[in-house]
């Protein structure tokens, strides 16, 4: 890179020292020269990355009951649930994703960042940990389950070395996408559907070694008390099998306001109309990997940041207290499951006019405790209360963005349920430059991030951060728009000198 930048260097000083010996067609023939040269060179770099992959999956089936995403406690194994991982590396510097059979990692989050970084000196932005969004298993926002999320951390952890160790190479990366006109809106609204099905390929000695898959929607769960995967789940097994010796592996991308078509919830639905469901998504995604894609083999680069999100005005003091004679007095803060816990809000609310803490303006006022109470950082009372449930070297924050750079694509991974509006437009900021994939439900918590349309009809989506995260106030109409617009410049700056060219 020192040998490059010389080169550029000296390429200036000749080109504005010919701007004096010679007219002004020769400079500008001079400075054609010079762009295409930087493309040239940029393409070298890509053409000549090497690149090599590494594989493992692991069961990570609960052992003992515990509770789970839909509220159930769990009562015997469907079908076991796993997690997968694959590691690129281009020769400098790696990337990991992480998929499992989960609603999302929670808990396992901040200590395996944390064990990756001093252990491994891998940074948290080159650990994208993608959920299935899967009900049917546990979740670790509870604290019977916090232990089960403390032994995910090491499971996967370990995983991770697996897969590290087993790189071989050199690896050709694919892109490709397709509609998958099986998943409909749900939960009311009226904004559009995004059908589209996007795949990475990995493939060694002209064979599929893995591929990460994405559509977004809530999957299909067979089951409301025994542990199973859910449609993608079985999709990924029905991928392993078409293919034998890959690795499927599926992260669930912004469908926050979208589910399976044709079923009227996505819970309990039985094994056979799971497993359909997966059927669909397995045959339109090997139909995806069969026909041409596109190579994007390439160097990495990637970036975590976190973008500040606005808040409502609190309803007033008077308001909150009319509320609150609807739930028993000097209830406190509840923990999922309790069917209190959607009234935390209004009794956070209160707390905030009584002990006069400043209301939240922005999400970033506000930390995320394991069992999600969104807490003011101006609060002392409560975050000491709670502080063995905030880790002090990774706190949640919301809301967390990985931006990366895969050759000549780029990868999107939004923290929460991003609402679909919001994944599209990111995709058509870029689609017509350059391939893009855009995932959400990445890392810890899964907070909706609701559209300005969901927000005025102040749909479920719109909600959650109240009834779920007892957070005193809602979302801002533009909360949707400030994250498109962050993500989209994260994405410019890493993607530049393609925009540029």
């Amino acid at each position: 890179m020192k040998k490059y930048r010389a080169t550029l260097l000296r390429s200036q000083s000749k080109t504005f020292g010919s701007l004096k010996e010679c007219g002004i067609v020769k400079f500008m023939m001079i400075v054609l020269c010079f762009i295409f040269s930087c493309s040239h060179a940029f393409g070298s770099v890509i053409e000549k990355t090497v690149m090599k992959a590494g594989v493992a999956k692991a069961v990570i089936t609960n052992k003992l009951p515990g509770v789970m995403a839909n509220g159930n406690t769990s009562n015997g194994i469907l079908h076991d649930i796993h997690a997968r991982v694959l590691v690129l590396n281009d020769g400098v510097k790696r990337m990991i994703f992480v998929t499992y059979d989960l609603n999302c990692l929670d808990v396992g989050t901040p200590l395996l960042r944390k064990r990756v970084k001093d252990e491994l000196g891998i940074d948290p932005s080159q650990l994208v940990l993608l959920a299935t969004h899967n009900h049917s298993a546990l979740i670790q926002i509870d604290p019977v389950n916090f232990e089960y999320g403390k032994w995910l951390a090491d499971r996967i952890f370990n995983l991770i070395k697996e897969a590290i160790d087993n790189e071989h190479g050199p690896v050709t990366l694919k892109f490709g996408f397709g509609n998958g006109y099986f998943i409909t809106a749900r939960r009311g609204g009226n904004e559009p559907i995004d059908y589209e099905i996007q795949a990475l390929k990995v493939m060694y000695e002209n064979k599929p070694m893995a591929v990460l898959f994405n559509q977004p929607t809530h999957p299909a769960m067979a089951e409301g008390t025994k542990i199973e995967p859910a449609h993608p789940g079985y999709a990924m097994d029905e991928i392993e099998q078409h293919y034998p010796g890959i690795l499927a592996l599926y992260g669930d991308a912004a469908g926050g306001n979208q589910g399976p078509a044709g079923v009227n919830e996505i819970y309990n639905l039985g094994e056979q109309t799971a497993k359909s469901v997966g059927h669909l998504l397995a045959q339109k995604l090997i139909d995806i990997m069969e026909a041409p894609m596109e190579d994007i083999t390439g160097p990495i680069q990637t970036k975590l940041e976190r973008v500040s999100l606005p808040l409502a005005a609190p309803i007033s003091y008077k308001e909150g207290l009319k509320l609150a004679k609807k739930f028993p007095k000097d209830i406190g803060f509840v923990s999922f499951p309790n069917d209190y816990r959607e009234t935390n809000w209004v009794r956070m609310l209160l707390r905030y006019y009584e002990k006069k803490i400043p209301f939240p303006k922005r999400t970033d006022d506000m930390v995320c405790s394991d069992d999600t109470y969104l807490i003011s950082k101006s609060d002392h009372e409560l975050l000491n209360k709670y502080a063995s449930t905030i880790n002090g070297d990774y706190p949640c924050i919301y809301e967390e963005v990985i931006v990366s750079r895969i050759g000549r694509m780029a990868f999107v991974a939004m923290q929460g349920e991003v609402c679909t509006t919001i994944g599209m437009r990111i995709k058509d900021a870029f689609r017509t430059e350059m391939p893009i994939m855009v995932f959400a439900y990445m890392g810890e918590h899964n907070l909706y991030i609701p559209t300005r349309e969901i927000v005025r009809q102040n749909l479920y989506q719109a909600q959650t951060i109240q009834i779920q995260y007892g957070s005193p106030v809602g979302w801002a109409p533009e909360v949707g728009d400030e994250m498109v617009n962050a993500v989209i410049e994260m994405t410019k700056s890493i993607m530049s000198d393609i925009q540029s060219n």
